[in-house]
């Protein structure tokens, strides 16, 4: 399984990784205007915390296939190595993605919401295919059943592309995500305490600690 971190808090992308096996993180324009820092400035303070053995995953803003690929050199230019550049599937963006391929950048097709834009993104080159899971279940739709769908294309169609799937609200969806064979998940920092938490866990360790203060004397 592989965790990423979907924030641009660099307090909590600390925590995060200090407490958890996190193999990278995910930012957003939106993730960008909420931290209230210039997008160079935030990756540079992300990567610092991460280094670059770790995924970084920016997302180009510009709209036309050309403007896009230009973007795409210039975030790879100051995100450094290991940086995936993370592409709308929109027309233009399925162009971009499959020209930017062919000269080696590593891309994910994101903003998807069906199987077959994810398939789309996947056979122009994309690395990773993102499917927003509760964003789905909000307009009644099964999200996690279509992550499920993807992941059974891909992998029928022997691509190596991967599912990424974003947009959770509660454990029970990453839960039911990966139960149905999606092994990358990036995940709010909030959400990553929430998956550890259980009153029985917390129960049987203070129950240890007073059977037990007593004989460890080590």
């Amino acid at each position: 399984m592989k965790y990423l971190i979907d924030s641009g808090d660099t307090e909590q992308i600390a925590r995060i990784c200090d407490y958890y096996p996190i193999d990278g993180i995910t930012t957003n324009p939106s993730i960008v205007a909420k931290a209230g820092k210039d997008l160079k400035t935030l990756i540079t303070e992300i990567r610092a915390i991460i280094g670059h053995e770790k995924m970084l995953h920016v997302q180009a803003l510009s709209e036309t296939a050309d403007d896009i690929m230009e973007e795409a050199k210039r975030i790879c230019d100051f995100s450094g190595e290991n940086t995936y550049v993370k592409i709308p599937v929109t027309v233009d963006g399925i162009k971009a993605i499959k020209n930017l391929h062919k000269k080696g950048y590593k891309l994910t097709g994101t903003a998807i919401f069906t199987p077959q834009q994810a398939m789309l993104a996947a056979c122009a080159g994309a690395d990773f295919v993102a499917p927003y899971i509760n964003r789905l279940d909000n307009i009644s739709t099964n999200g996690i059943e279509i992550a499920e769908n993807i992941h059974k294309m891909l992998s029928d169609a022997g691509l190596d592309t991967e599912v990424l799937a974003a947009s959770f609200s509660n454990v029970e969806q990453i839960h039911m995500t990966a139960m149905h064979g999606v092994t990358a998940l990036t995940i709010s920092p909030a959400l990553f305490d929430k998956m550890l938490y259980h009153p029985l866990t917390i129960n049987a360790v203070h129950e240890f600690i007073a059977n037990g203060s007593k004989y460890y004397n080590i």
